[in-house]
């Protein structure tokens, strides 16, 4: 599509004389025919007999492709961030799917994206996708868990490619795509380097570049319906002829008054934004500090009642003590108090003193009822304990029991095996009798074979006999 759109260009910046061919029609050489004619116009001229020797001429530097192709990556973008923005500034209202530059935009972003990306090897090979790349986000950021975990539930997109695009497209909606590319930048040597080749753009310095471009998309709006999009198909083509225009041409001097207003009418909203969201964190927190105050209270309603049922049942056992002991009351002792009270307002003098013992019976029943509630408690404390023990101890009297009976069973296969163990011996040591007769007399009967052995050696041989015959002789004679 460039070269298509800077050939036209080309095309319509040069005048050519259609009247004039280019190659003349005689029947000279093939040399000849084949020569340019010389266009009267001269601009043709000079590119046609131009003879300057290629030492004079202007060599271009040799540069590193990939160096080439990150540069076009991020000249493209730049042509496309501002073209976004500007026909948001120009319309005023949100973009939507059907936005020409807003689609170019997430072209690019994808070709930025995927540049130098590491090819997935075999089956079992390592993950390199977008998506994985993307799902890691949300280990650094808690505001990436809600897009990623809405694009994993989306059910119109089956590919990886395809929720790597709708979570793009979230994260622009979110503004926060600035911030997530920051972080996966800022862990470019221990993350990226594993999904990158070496010369990615992604591990250049230009993705600093194009992070920056990607803050200044935090000014305009987005809503997209990423359900009914198709994110799975192949990606669309970028229309160059956009971009390629005279900036000159397409603007005028009235539209810089509008211009100016609608970039304080921006930053206004940026403000408002900002102001909103530090008002939603302060709510964020008040909610949460309320939250702990309201189960705080809960808690001290809930110590407060088991308190009033705990004093409840001390002026019940109170009570009974008193009727036990054939003393009032509570209520009687109240009642008592007011009827001293009311006679201590007839007859004050007179009252004095039995007030005096009253409340020094009060003092010793008050003292008494303590003394009665700590023996009562370490009664208590005591038979729990007391419980306690005794559970510990059937249990341990079980377990004892256990190990008992266990150890029976474990001395009588002892002692059956020790009985079978004697009975073999046994048998052992008179199979070894018995062995060590066969063996003696298996001896005598070698012996015996030997010496018979030798005697039919002695027999066989012809020296023998012939030294046995002589022998004969010589005695016969003697």
């Amino acid at each position: 599509c460039s070269w298509s759109v800077i050939m036209a260009a080309s095309a319509e910046n040069v005048n050519i004389n259609t009247d004039t061919p280019l190659y003349q029609d005689n029947d000279a050489e093939s040399e000849d025919s084949k020569s340019p004619v010389s266009v009267q116009n001269g601009q043709w001229q000079t590119y046609m007999s131009d003879r300057t020797p290629l030492a004079q001429k202007r060599t271009w530097k040799k540069r590193d492709p990939v160096s080439i192709e990150r540069s076009n990556l991020v000249n493209i973008c730049k042509l496309v961030v501002k073209e976004l923005i500007e026909s948001s500034l120009k319309f005023g209202r949100q973009l939507d799917s059907d936005s020409v530059p807003l689609q170019h935009f997430f072209i690019v972003l994808e070709h930025v994206l995927r540049h130098g990306l590491k090819p997935k090897r075999g089956i079992l090979g390592p993950k390199k996708e977008l998506w994985d790349l993307f799902q890691m986000v949300e280990k650094w950021s808690y505001e990436a868990q809600d897009i990623t975990a809405s694009v994993r539930d989306l059910p119109t997109v089956k590919t990886h490619i395809g929720r790597a695009r709708a979570w793009l497209r979230l994260a622009l909606m979110q503004k926060k795509l600035a911030d997530y590319f920051r972080l996966l930048i800022e862990r470019r040597d221990d993350l990226l380097t594993e999904f990158y080749e070496s010369g990615a753009l992604m591990l250049a310095d230009e993705a600093i570049v194009i992070m920056g471009l990607l803050v200044g998309l935090n000014v305009i709006d987005c809503n997209l319906c990423v359900k009914e999009e198709d994110l799975d198909s192949q990606m669309g083509v970028i229309d160059f002829s956009l971009y390629l225009r005279n900036a000159g041409g397409d603007t005028s001097p009235d539209d810089s008054p509008e211009q100016s207003d609608m970039t304080t009418v921006l930053d206004q909203k940026n403000y408002i934004e900002e102001l909103n969201r530090h008002l939603n964190a302060t709510v964020t927190n008040l909610q949460a500090k309320m939250e702990t105050l309201t189960t705080t209270n809960a808690l001290m309603k809930e110590d407060l009642a088991i308190a009033k049922n705990s004093i409840l049942h001390l002026q019940e056992d109170n009570d009974r003590l008193r009727k036990d002991k054939g003393l009032p009351t509570q209520q009687q002792q109240e009642q008592l108090d007011k009827e001293a009270k009311k006679a201590s307002r007839i007859s004050v003098i007179g009252c004095e003193e039995e007030m005096q013992d009253l409340k020094r019976q009060l003092e010793e029943e008050s003292a008494h009822r303590k003394q009665v509630e700590k023996e009562l408690e370490l009664q208590i404390q005591m038979k729990a304990e007391s419980e306690m023990a005794a559970k510990l101890l059937e249990k341990d009297i079980h377990e004892k029991q256990d190990t008992i009976i266990s150890l029976r069973q474990q001395l009588d296969d002892i002692k059956v095996i020790n009985l079978e163990m004697y009975r073999k011996l046994q048998e052992c040591e008179q199979e070894i009798f018995e062995k060590g007769l066969m063996v003696e007399r298996l001896q005598e009967k070698t012996s015996k074979i030997s010496s018979m052995l030798i005697n039919l050696k002695n027999y066989s041989d012809p020296n023998y006999t012939s030294n046995t015959k002589n022998s004969s002789s010589h005695s016969g004679q003697k």
